[in-house]
């Protein structure tokens, strides 16, 4: 069976377990990790919007959000390693920026989302943020938020061809993993709660993708996109942190949803 649409909506349930959750234990910021194509945005628009109905002031902030612009990314590819210049793995954003924006909203002061243009690839400039006045929950969200780094000896084997044909001599792994360390744990520790969608294992991650993909492609016929070989290709660059965030994450994030390979939660 196929995985439903990325974008299917949750159930009101699950919807309501996390709000109540995070109200409970009086969450202002609420992190939500998954791998990609888990469905985090949506689970996280949902919540806003229920959050709403309940008289709260709620917002979204995507990791996606504080990318590193694309000619910062091409100067790290020429100074480090080509790889770089692929945005979403650590150390292809600006960490500072995301703290900030979650220090202030747990300290109840006013503050302005970032946001990012993909199709520019390019962080929008700061008076077309939206601004949040005291938010009640921010949910912020991405693909390897609360994940921690690898231990160096985890580094030496490459884990697929990406690793082995483009980054042999493990530059790009150890400066992503590098920054990972030293860069995002005030990130994570500005979370007051983390919610991780725990996916069946990485091996559903191009399924998803794909699909996401032929997806966007329908919505927009003339949208230049990725064949199953592109997007093969671009989940590698994810697939070590990734398989570090399934290890980990299970026994670190506070409330673990899981997920089959349909997307569907399993009861537990």
């Amino acid at each position: 069976m196929a995985p439903p649409p990325s974008n299917a909506r949750w159930s009101d349930a699950l919807v309501t377990r996390v709000l109540d959750d995070a109200r409970d234990h009086a969450v202002p910021v609420l992190g939500i990790s998954g791998l990609q194509g888990t469905g985090k945005s949506t689970l996280a628009t949902q919540i806003v919007t229920a959050a709403g109905a309940r008289g709260l002031r709620a917002a979204v902030l995507s990791l996606d959000d504080i990318y590193l612009d694309h000619d910062v990314r091409a100067r790290l590819a020429r100074e480090v390693h080509p790889l770089l210049a692929t945005r979403g793995p650590p150390g292809t954003h600006e960490v500072a920026l995301g703290t900030s924006v979650l220090e202030a909203v747990r300290a109840g002061r006013p503050v302005r989302l970032p946001r990012f243009d993909k199709l520019g690839d390019r962080r929008l400039p700061e008076t077309e943020w939206p601004t949040a006045e005291a938010l009640d929950l921010l949910l912020f969200e991405g693909w390897c938020v609360g994940t921690p780094p690898e231990a160096a000896a985890q580094l030496v084997e490459p884990v697929n061809a990406l690793e082995r044909d483009e980054d042999a001599a493990g530059t790009w792994r150890r400066w992503c993993n590098a920054a990972l360390a030293r860069d995002y744990p005030p990130l994570w520790a500005a979370m007051d709660r983390l919610l991780f969608l725990q996916p069946p294992g990485f091996e559903v991650v191009f399924d998803w993708r794909l699909q996401q993909e032929q997806t966007l492609r329908a919505a927009a016929p003339g949208r230049a996109g990725m064949d199953a070989a592109g997007v093969a290709r671009f989940v590698q660059h994810y697939e070590r942190v990734s398989r570090q965030a399934l290890r980990t994450l299970p026994d670190r994030a506070d409330v673990v949803v899981t997920l089959d390979a349909q997307r569907r939660v399993v009861p537990g």
